[in-house]
């Protein structure tokens, strides 16, 4: 309805007199076009501003060109009338079937109704998750990923080609801690007195991963605990510094092992913990097309490729011995350095080279999804970006922010370096994958969210999720009620006496499965999940109140047809939208 509005409207700026609108205002008067829900049903169904955005520039007044637009408007057999309101609003009142058009749709187009091609085919890269491979991936890690999953499924909805990705930084300091923490523990194993170091990783995930170091390679990486510790720095605990004493142990195992052996735990480790998170997320309905590594990265030569041509363009100089790129040439508050004084890249490096190489795979939208702790990343890679020739606006970053869990009044405490955190696995064992997945989306990306465990598992109205899913089983309780009572539901019958869906439950209802493509559509364009989220609760809400008002299954068959149509039609957008949330529609609860 509201791009049949939208048509109108610019149907109607083609047909104002000539010379009303001067020629520069009429060129780009449709771009400008738009129309909204009002809030008010008073005012009408639907309202536009676009006679108080043109006036100005056309020197005219507003109330009189949204008279003057009014008045070119074609006849349109779905709307009852349009009226000038305020400033210069324009708005629409629709006819009575107009607001049975979007229930025909839905039954007519079942799950592809909400969907458009709003997004004309558009390559998007959303990479999401993307999480060190240095531990189970906790419940920060599960909003990253269901908020990154639900928004790809939105952005498939309204016709972009969509590509999800997991960036795997397999390359960097972190996962040499996480080597030397699980060679500890594997020297451990065998009974070496050896702490674990102050800056390692003490979950208890890193004890398995020293037991399968032993299992896979017996006695062959053994060392004794003195000649591990010999001359290394003190530790924190000991009053050293614990940056210090953990990087001496890594280049003491180096030494000890030597490049096979090391790169051989290393790899261990690895592979452990990519299968642990891999099996996580598909069981919780979050698949990847492509994993991406960042040690294959650097072995391609990507990365001195990106340095080189950035040295070529000349946004790059060496000062203090370390190679800088000029960022703040492109808006950054500084610029960066790329390669430090003693040659080691910097993070930002191969991260830079990993965003010219999704440019380069023919993508033109890229979306990351990071933690919030990275906001001030996002200036420096896309300076970086632009210094590389790419658009200003292709790369669009959305922080979530942060998880907190709460059983009762009670929060739960977590650290991932000290192992004291709650695992996704964990929540999804207690409170289920819809619940998670679900309670993830309530709060905008942009908020911190607390997560109330005892509400994600109660079989309430008050859980949200519950309420949803149950007006969904309700439906298909009504079916099975009709069925028993010896009748059958005939579709053709109720769209055929739509007219008789006439209390103020029922146009609640209507009002509310006709705005589902908005909300898609809205969802997808500003990255924002909860918005549907809202809406099936809005939705979830008006079908309980008419289902507690009326009776569905009456004598009238007219009535008991069209009542049945709506609940139908109810059911398809409920299950649509809970169907991009990853969220399942149970037939009964």
């Amino acid at each position: 309805m509201k791009n049949e509005l939208e048509s109108l409207l610019r149907q109607a700026l083609e047909k104002l007199p000539a010379g009303l609108l001067p020629p520069q205002v009429a060129a780009t008067a449709g771009a400008a076009v738009s129309v909204e829900r009002t809030r008010d049903a008073q005012h009408g169904d639907y309202a536009s501003n676009i006679a108080m955005r043109l006036a100005k520039p056309a020197g005219l007044k507003p109330r009189d060109l949204a008279e003057a637009i009014i008045q070119a408007l074609p006849a349109s057999p779905l709307v009852a009338g349009a009226g000038v309101a305020g400033a210069g609003f324009i708005n629409f009142r629709l006819a009575g079937n107009a607001q049975h058009a979007p229930l025909r749709a839905v039954l007519e187009q079942g799950e592809r109704y909400g969907t458009s091609n709003a997004g004309g085919g558009q390559r998007v890269m959303v990479e999401f998750v993307s999480a060190n491979p240095t531990g189970p991936l906790h419940v920060g890690h599960g909003r990253q990923a269901a908020y990154g999953a639900t928004l790809a499924n939105l952005l498939r909805a309204t016709g972009h080609d969509v590509q999800r990705e997991y960036y795997i930084n397999d390359a960097g300091r972190q996962v040499d801690i996480l080597t030397a923490s699980a060679w500890v523990r594997y020297l451990q194993s065998f009974g070496e007195s050896l702490p674990l170091p102050d800056n390692g990783y003490k979950g208890e995930y890193v004890r398995t991963l020293g037991e399968a170091i032993q299992a896979a390679r017996g006695e062959a990486l053994r060392r004794p605990a003195a000649e591990v510790l010999a001359g290394l720095p003190p530790d924190e605990s000991a009053g050293g510094d614990k940056e210090l004493h953990v990087d001496a142990l890594i280049a003491r195992m180096r030494g000890l092992l030597g490049a096979d052996d090391y790169e051989a735990v290393l790899l261990l480790s690895l592979e452990a913990m990519l299968a642990l998170i891999r099996a996580d997320l598909a069981e919780f309905g979050v698949e990847f097309e492509r994993w991406f590594s960042e040690r294959a990265l650097a072995k391609s030569g990507a990365v001195e490729a990106a340095l080189g041509r950035l040295g070529e363009l000349g946004h790059t100089y060496v000062k203090d011995g370390a190679t800088w790129l000029r960022t703040s040439a492109f808006g950054d508050s500084e610029d960066r350095v790329l390669v430090r004084a003693n040659g080691q890249q910097t993070y930002f490096s191969p991260d830079l080279a990993y965003h010219m190489d999704k440019l380069g795979r023919g993508f033109t939208r890229l979306i990351d999804v990071w933690g919030a702790d990275h906001h001030g990343y996002i200036p420096r890679m896309r300076g970086a970006l632009q210094a590389l020739g790419a658009p200003a606006d292709c790369l669009d970053v959305c922080l979530i922010q942060f998880v907190s869990l709460y059983r009762g009044e009670e929060k739960i405490p977590m650290g991932k370096r000290d192992g004291q955190f709650v695992t996704l696995r964990q929540l999804r064992d207690e409170v289920g994958n819809d619940a998670c997945r679900f309670f993830y989306l309530m709060r905008s990306h942009d908020q911190p969210l607390d997560f109330d465990l005892e509400l994600a598992k109660s079989r309430s109205n008050d859980n949200p999720v519950y309420y949803i899913q149950y007006a969904h089983a309700r439906v298909a309780s009504v079916m099975k009620q009709l069925a028993a009572r010896g009748l059958a539901y005939e579709q053709a019958a109720g769209l055929a006496n739509l007219a008789q869906l006439a209390s103020e439950h029922e146009a609640a209802v209507l009002t509310a499965i006709g705005r589902y493509p908005e909300v898609v559509a809205l969802a997808a364009a500003q990255r924002t999940p909860h918005t549907l989220v809202h809406f099936l609760r809005e939705l979830a809400q008006a079908f309980h109140t008419w289902y507690n008002a009326a009776p569905f299954i009456v004598d009238d068959p007219g009535l008991r047809n069209a009542r049945l149509a709506l609940a139908g039609g109810t059911q398809q957008v409920l299950r649509s939208g809970l169907a991009l949330l990853g969220v399942a529609a149970p037939e009964s609860m």
